[in-house]
């Protein structure tokens, strides 16, 4: 049965298995501080949350998880970032076991990359380079928790963060000092909001985009459209994101800061909302046009092939273009001197909408389930499909229904909708007969 399945499927299945060994792993007794077993959904919801690099919880990470659980939480952040089949396929190569066609193909849709040539070594580059920039910023990040909580710990929160910020998985380890705070005590340090930002962006930026830098170093001219696309979508959200951040909440959260404070609460808003999901502001105090900025960021989310989530950047692009080009009644979607093929604009209409789609839904059902503002629940729910992690503060107190369908949105979020929706019926066969064509009104 297991060599039936297709390359999206196999994904689909692996990620569902690592979700499972690691909701049973948390649910013994010695993953607990109060040393009982964590009952299944609330370890089903956290297994899920870091597999799928979300960060929304249900329990505090530092008061309910002993160092066994966190250890557990980290390990499936960094298989869930990087993509089990990235993992097992670095260990096979280093074991120097052949790669066969079937490996390199289901590494190809893992990676989400345009060309299966150079696959392994594309493997190697994103193993070596995230073990490079993850070290780099725990030793960063060092420099500052060693001196607060003491080397032992300080060295264990520089590592946990540092891993959990490229992974953009948002899960931190600050609720010794207030439960579910995250970063709010620093949001004016230089040094932990710059080197997570970073660390956030670098994740989130795509392996083929470091393959292609690393490649033709500054020469942009040399770079690939996709490369471009990425970059300049990744500063226009960044830039963007952030100066519409500071005139919502210059009135609001921002009040009363120093310069430094409102330029770093800006970018990291800016940034950590795209899929990080940290925060050094409280996401509960936000303005209402706050908030609906951040569902929208949420909402296109990271890059392509990447530890990042959302329908991305460059689907959003794509749209875009479409309908400019619509409204001036010209054909072709040209960008950087290069035309995008149709598949191109198919594909991006089609992620689009089924996210669009998929999370009105499951914001109508939950609005009908809970008594909360609406706002909140948007937030919630485009958090979990775009695998960010920020919240306002319900994750805990809703409802068990409404837990299990952020745990299948997050699923999705992280495997992609529109691949999700392929593991259901990719076998299917196409009806070659096509039926007559008859014209409808439009708009």
């Amino acid at each position: 049965m297991i060599r039936r399945l297709s390359k999206v499927q196999t994904i689909a299945l692996g990620f569902f298995l690592i979700i499972v060994a690691g909701t049973l792993l948390l649910m013994l007794p010695i993953a607990s501080r109060d040393g009982h077993s964590t009952g299944f959904l609330h370890a089903l919801f956290t297994a899920t949350s870091s597999t799928c690099v979300t960060g929304l919880v249900v329990v505090d990470t530092y008061t309910n998880w002993t160092l066994f659980g966190q250890v557990v939480i980290l390990a499936l952040i960094q298989i869930g970032g990087l993509g089990f089949i990235t993992i097992g396929m670095f260990f096979s190569i280093f074991l120097k076991r052949k790669i066969g066609l079937k490996e390199r193909n289901l590494i190809q849709e893992s990676v989400n990359t345009l060309q299966i040539s150079g696959i392994v070594r594309l493997v190697k580059k994103i193993v070596c380079y995230t073990i490079a920039f993850e070290g780099i910023g725990a030793i960063l990040l060092m420099t500052r928790f060693i001196p607060r909580f003491g080397w032992l710990k300080g060295i264990w929160y520089g590592i946990f963060h540092a891993i959990s910020a490229f992974c953009n998985a948002g899960f931190d380890l600050m609720g010794q000092f207030e439960p579910y705070a995250s970063l709010t005590m620093y949001y004016d340090d230089i040094v932990i909001n710059i080197v997570v930002m970073a660390l956030i962006i670098i994740g989130g930026i795509g392996f083929i985009v470091w393959d292609d830098i690393s490649k033709h170093k500054w020469h942009i001219k040399k770079y690939m459209l996709h490369t471009k696309i990425v970059l300049m979508m990744t500063a226009v959200l960044t830039l963007g994101g952030a100066l519409c951040f500071y005139l919502f909440e210059r009135n609001n959260l921002l009040l009363g800061m120093n310069a430094k404070g409102q330029i770093l609460s800006s970018l990291f808003g800016s940034v950590t909302t795209r899929t990080a999901g940290f925060n050094t502001l409280d996401t509960g105090a936000y303005t209402e046009a706050t908030r609906m900025l951040t569902v929208i960021l949420m909402f296109i989310g990271g890059n392509p092939g990447s530890t990042a989530g959302g329908i991305k950047t460059t689907t959003m692009l794509v749209i875009l273009l479409y309908i400019w080009a619509n409204l001036r009644n010209k054909r072709g979607l040209n960008i950087f001197g290069r035309r995008l093929d149709e598949d191109a604009i198919k594909k991006a209409s089609t992620v689009f909408c089924i996210n669009l789609i998929l999370a009105t839904v499951c914001v109508t059902i939950m609005s009908a389930l809970e008594t909360l503002p609406l706002s909140d629940i948007m937030m919630e729910v485009f958090s979990a499909i775009g695998t960010v992690g920020i919240s306002t503060g319900i994750t805990r107190d809703i409802s068990m229904v409404s837990k299990y369908m952020l745990i299948i949105l997050m699923y999705c979020g992280r495997i992609g909708s529109m691949s999700f929706a392929l593991a259901f019926t990719e076998k299917k066969k196409s009806n070659p007969v096509q039926l007559p064509v008859e014209q409808i009104t439009i708009g």
